[in-house]
């Protein structure tokens, strides 16, 4: 087997790891530079900056047998394994031409969790040492693999993630009898003390080496057992608290694998994915809480509207807010009102006071917030106890695919491209 349809097989097999937040590209043409098809992504960086990464896996070959995972042992697809020096070569080959910009390597497990750990380890260490590579390298690291090797993981990648996969111990014994929720948060909790400790390290010495300077994240398969909405957001809001974690990922079940064990879904549940991101989002930025947002009574997200347009109208009693006189905080979680457009409404509001109509130029979706704000004592939307009818009003704001408009008209639609783009609410 050539390198060519090696490099076929482990991209396509990398494809269901949503960790790096891509989306493939194939460019045909002459011309300069290329966005080869086999296993170049799009990942976005912390400051908005898209690029290219190669997102391979090392092997395909895996000793376990997780009944939703295309590279399941029992699956009979084509095999195939790059060594670390293909790896090293293929990365700054792909980066000469104008390709990649970095690399995103996985893998299935090969003979052990350690081994597996030591091959991707020697792959990063050569294309840094020998090639003398500086881009970006986010690398998964193995449950299982021994804290020794679990250590130098973060001295030669910007990002390191470890998949919890499933959000219980339960779920995992049920559909990958190799994993316990253990063996996945043992080495989270380790990499999580390295980066903290290197961080101190760094405050004293400046020489120090980086450890994991982009942290590290995980991902979730959404929609494969019945965990509610709940449970998934307390989980992930525990990952940010405990383990410091840059994002958490979750990615809708997509049925590539026949099993009992699995359920018959017509389609992945892609909208229940997006609800998620957007409650994940508010965790995050926006101040809240999983408690805010689900509690017992209520424990899956509203497909009909975003969560903080739910909790606001769950919360009408704080509202409406007076946007001149109203701390950052508040503002926040107006519906319509991002990080961005907030910070805009505190610097203008201190040159004089502001009218409703003031607030769209400032980037607010007002077919949202006007239901939620006033401007020098001015409401703009319908009365403060009908909920339902506001609701209403929402609905008609939808675009043809069931999605709320985000963008507001034309004037406001450059404000709106970035926030859908940021996951700004």
């Amino acid at each position: 087997m050539d390198l060519q349809e090696k490099l076929e097989i482990l991209a396509d097999s990398a494809k269901y790891d949503a960790s790096c937040a891509s989306s493939g590209s194939s460019r045909g043409g002459q011309g300069t530079g290329a966005a080869h098809q086999s296993g170049v992504c799009h990942s976005w960086t912390a400051d908005g900056r898209c690029v290219s990464l190669l997102k391979i896996l090392m092997t395909n070959e895996c000793v376990y047998d997780c009944a939703y995972c295309v590279n399941r042992r029992t699956n009979d697809s084509p095999k195939a394994i790059l060594t670390p020096d293909e790896i090293a070569g293929l990365t700054f080959e792909f980066y000469k031409r104008n390709y990649i910009e970095g690399l995103f390597l996985s893998s299935g497990i090969i003979v052990s969790p350690d081994r597996t750990m030591e091959l991707m380890l020697e792959a990063v260490r050569k294309l840094r040492k020998t090639f003398h590579f500086n881009g970006y390298v986010h690398l998964k690291v193995i449950p299982g693999a021994d804290q020794a090797l679990i250590d130098q993981a973060g001295l030669w990648a910007d990002r390191v993630s470890v998949n919890i996969e499933l959000p219980s111990d339960k779920s995992l014994r049920l559909l990958a009898p190799g994993k316990t929720k253990d063996t996945v948060l043992r080495p989270m909790n380790r990499l999580a003390q390295q980066i903290a400790a290197h961080k101190d390290e760094r405050r004293s010495i400046k020489t120090s080496p980086a450890y994991a300077p982009a942290g590290q994240s995980t991902q979730l398969i959404i929609g494969a057992t019945p965990e509610t909405d709940r449970e998934i957001i307390k989980l992930s809001e525990a990952l940010y608290g405990k383990m410091a974690l840059k994002r958490v990922y979750y990615s809708a079940f997509v049925p590539v694998m026949k099993d009992s064990r699995l359920p018959a879904l017509r389609e992945p549940p892609l909208l229940r994915e997006h609800r998620l991101y957007q409650a994940d989002w508010l965790l995050r930025f926006y101040g809240f809480t999983a408690d805010e947002l689900l509690d017992e009574a209520h424990p899956q997200l509203d497909l009909a509207f975003d969560p903080k347009t739910i909790w606001a109208l769950n919360n009408l009693d704080k509202f409406p807010l007076e946007v001149n006189k109203a701390p950052y905080e508040e503002i926040l979680r107006v519906p319509g009102i991002g990080v961005t457009s907030a910070k805009r409404i505190l610097r203008a509001r201190r040159a004089g006071p502001l009218k409703l109509e003031d607030l769209k130029k400032l980037g607010v979706v007002m077919k949202r917030a006007v239901y939620f704000v006033t401007a020098g004592g001015k409401y703009g939307g319908l009365k403060k106890e009908s909920g339902d009818a506001i609701k209403l009003k929402l609905l008609e704001h939808k675009n043809p695919n069931g999605q709320l408009n985000l963008f507001g008209g034309e004037q406001a639609a450059k404000e709106g491209a970035e926030a859908a783009a940021t996951g700004q609410l």
